[in-house]
C-alpha cells in the first residue's frame, strides 16, 4: 500500500501522504544506495591499511566511512530538494516525476527549503568537523550538485559528465574520511561506470518522452535514441574494459580478483538490456532495488570481492 492510501470496501484508494512521509520522499531514499560508493575505499584497503587481525582499527575506519556516508545521505537529501523546487513546473509534465512532493503539491517550496538549509547546515558541519578536505569536497559537491539542477543538465554532454563526476566525488570522500589512498583505476572505472547509468537514464527519459522530451527538458531535444546507444557502445566496453585492467594491474589488490569479472560482465549486461527494454527511465537507481537479478549480481559481486580480499593475500 501507498503512502496515505487507505482501504474502502476492499479496494486501495491512493490519498495525500502526510507530511512527514512526504518530506523522506523529498530526500528520495532509493537513491540513497549510492552513498554505499564511500564504502569502496575501506573495502579495498583490507589487508593494506587495516585488517581483521585488528578489529579495533577495522571498527573505527568502518564507523568513519559509514558517517561518512551518512553525510552524503543528508547532502544529497538537500540537493534533491533544491533541485526539485527548480524543477517543480518541469517535473509536473513528466509522467513520473510529477508525483514528487514538490510538484504534486504535497510539500511546498518554503518548507522544502527550510529543510534543505537544515540538511546543509548539520551535513557541511559534520564534513568539516570530521576534515578540513573531507568539508572542502562537500562543499564541491553541493556546488556541483546544485549547479547541475540550476544549469549544467541543460547543457547536452556537459549533463551527463557532471552526473558522473558526482558519483566520482563520492568514492574521493570515502577515501578522505577514512584517510586512506585508493587506486586511480578505481577512479577510472567509477567515472565509466557512472557514465553508463547517467547516460541510460537519459536513453529512458528520451524514449519516454518522445516527442514532447524538450517540454520537459531541453537538453532532451538535443539527444536521440540513435546517439545515445552510440554513447553507450563507447562507454559501457570502456567502462568494462577498465575494471579488467583494473583487477589485473592494480598493484595493491591478489590476482584472484579477476575472478569478480563475470560478475561485472553479467551486471552491464542486464542494465544493457533494461534500457533496451525501456525500463531505466527517471531513478535508475530504483533498478538496484527492483530488480532481482541485477541485484543478485550486486551482491555476487560484493561477496565475491570480500571474500578474495580477506582469503588473499595482497601481492609483494
Amino acid at each position: 500500500m501507498t503512502e496515505g492510501a487507505g482501504m474502502l470496501g476492499g479496494v486501495e484508494v491512493r490519498g495525500r501522504p502526510s507530511m512527514p512521509v512526504a518530506v523522506l520522499r523529498l530526500l528520495r531514499p532509493t537513491q540513497w544506495t549510492k552513498n554505499g560508493l564511500l564504502f569502496l575505499a575501506f573495502a579495498f584497503s583490507l589487508n593494506l591499511h587495516w585488517d581483521l587481525d585488528d578489529p579495533e582499527t577495522a571498527f573505527r575506519l568502518l564507523l568513519q566511512a559509514a558517517a561518512g556516508a551518512a553525510i552524503y545521505i543528508g547532502l544529497s537529501g538537500a540537493t534533491y530538494i533544491i533541485n526539485d523546487i527548480i524543477d517543480a513546473d518541469r517535473d509536473r509534465a513528466h509522467p513520473t516525476k510529477r508525483e514528487r512532493p514538490i510538484a504534486a503539491g504535497y510539500v511546498t517550496p518554503t518548507t522544502g527549503g527550510f529543510v534543505s538549509a537544515a540538511l546543509l547546515v548539520v551535513c557541511l558541519g559534520g564534513a568539516f568537523a570530521m576534515s578540513p578536505l573531507m568539508g572542502l569536497i562537500a562543499v564541491g559537491y553541493v556546488s556541483l550538485t546544485i549547479g547541475y539542477s540550476a544549469l549544467l543538465k541543460d547543457v547536452v554532454f556537459i549533463d551527463v559528465m557532471a552526473v558522473a563526476a558526482a558519483y566520482l566525488i563520492r568514492v574521493m570522500a570515502g577515501a578522505v574520511a577514512i584517510d586512506v589512498p585508493i587506486s586511480p583505476w578505481l577512479y577510472v572505472c567509477t567515472t565509466l561506470g557512472a557514465l553508463l547509468i547517467a547516460i541510460g537514464k537519459r536513453h529512458g527519459e528520451v524514449g519516454l518522452m518522445e516527442d514532447g522530451a524538450s517540454d520537459h527538458r531541453d537538453t532532451l531535444d538535443h539527444y536521440s535514441v540513435p546517439l545515445l546507444n552510440q554513447m553507450i557502445a563507447v562507454v559501457a566496453p570502456s567502462a568494462l574494459m577498465a575494471y579488467a585492467l583494473y583487477t589485473f594491474t592494480a598493484p595493491n589488490l591478489p590476482e584472484q580478483m579477476m575472478l569478480t569479472i563475470p560478475f561485472m560482465i553479467y551486471g552491464v549486461f542486464r542494465y544493457l538490456q533494461l534500457i533496451r527494454l525501456g525500463h531505466i527511465t527517471g531513478e535508475p537507481e530504483r533498478v538496484l532495488l527492483q530488480d532481482r537479478p541485477m541485484m543478485l549480481a550486486v551482491i555476487a559481486w560484493m561477496a565475491a570481492v570480500v571474500v578474495i580480499l580477506i582469503v588473499f593475500p595482497r601481492p609483494g
